[in-house]
């Protein structure tokens, strides 16, 4: 019924049923893992009004038990969804449906997926470190790229006074630069895809 895919692994499709309403994936070295993909297998679809929520479990480095934390959901209108699970932290977990009926082992993580009404799910709220950014990825690169660029330039800068007159070197003003920068994000914000033509 359900898939699950790690970056740079085979896609998972053995989930375990622990309960009639409850699958769970293992996943073992979480700690190299930054994002997880949850989707439908299209074989058999949710019951009318129900959806699937989805958990991701981890060993509590204090306690040692595990450490439940809602993701989001998926349901038959929105059949997959991409969670980014490298910012989660031990000590927000909170309520979660899976008991101690899903232990796993100390060394592996857990995702897992609790089919609920479409209401429940409406009321829960995952944690917020697990959305994706819609921001286009290499939009947020070139930013960054922008901003290291112009740190990098004003690291350099020296007011008039300590300027000392030196035919070898070259200054470039930092104003120069923070006007490039200005124009490159008001172009950027104008249109993302201008650096494609």
């Amino acid at each position: 019924m359900f898939g699950c895919l790690v970056a740079g692994r085979l896609v998972q499709t053995d989930a375990l049923q622990v309960a009639a309403d409850k699958f769970v994936f293992n996943l073992p070295d979480y700690e190299n893992v930054n994002h997880v993909v949850v989707f439908m297998l299209g074989t058999v679809p949710f019951p009318a009004g129900m959806g699937g929520a989805v958990y991701f479990s981890f060993p509590d480095p204090l306690s040692g038990g595990p450490v439940w934390q809602l993701l989001g959901f998926i349901t038959n209108d929105k059949p997959s969804a991409i969670f980014k699970i490298s910012g989660l932290k031990a000590g927000e977990g909170g309520a979660h449906p899976f008991g101690m009926m899903a232990a796993a082992p100390s060394t592996a993580a857990q995702l897992g997926v609790s089919v609920e009404t479409l209401d429940q799910l409406a009321q829960q709220t995952p944690v917020s470190s697990a959305a994706v950014s819609t921001v286009d990825s290499f939009m947020q690169f070139t930013q960054k790229m922008m901003e290291n660029l112009y740190n990098f330039a004003a690291s350099f800068a020296v007011t008039q006074a300590q300027m000392t007159p030196n035919l070898t070197e070259t200054f470039i003003p930092s104003s120069c630069m923070l006007r490039w920068y200005e124009n490159f994000q008001r172009r950027m914000a104008q249109n993302p895809n201008f650096w494609k033509s």
